[in-house]
């Protein structure tokens, strides 16, 4: 959690990042960052879709539409959030010299992903009105 409290900090002011270690050659941090605005753009998507599927499918009943948008809302939020999270620590451990930091998130995202589908496959099959 501490370290959570600390790399929160830095989001806001990165010259912090430059406490830790020395400086990794600029390819690899900009590799990082290339990486961070991949995710970004996938946060966007998510967060595109979650108000797609509220504004575009009024037929659909509320619970679902909702739910389903929420769902969407909620992952792009959480991808944002960990898009930049993931860059410092990252960025920390090139400078330090350490292995890169290993993720459970990217599956937890395909999975979220991957239910969202599935329910919009059951939703166009049975129909949207009920």
């Amino acid at each position: 959690m501490i370290e959570l409290v600390r790399n929160v900090r830095v989001w806001f002011a990165p010259e912090r990042v430059r406490e830790d270690g020395g400086t990794p050659d600029y390819r690899f941090s900009l590799a990082n960052e290339r990486t961070f605005l991949a995710w970004l753009r996938t946060a966007l998507a998510l967060i595109g879709g979650g108000f797609a599927v509220d504004q575009f499918l009024p037929d659909l009943r509320w619970g679902w539409r909702v739910g389903l948008a929420l769902a969407l809302l909620a992952a792009g939020v959480l991808c944002s959030l960990r898009a930049v999270n993931h860059w410092v620590r990252c960025e920390r451990a090139m400078r330090r010299g350490e292995d890169l930091p290993v993720s459970r998130f990217p599956a937890l995202l395909g999975v979220v992903v991957a239910i969202v589908a599935v329910a919009m496959v059951v939703i166009v099959l049975a129909g949207w009105e009920g």
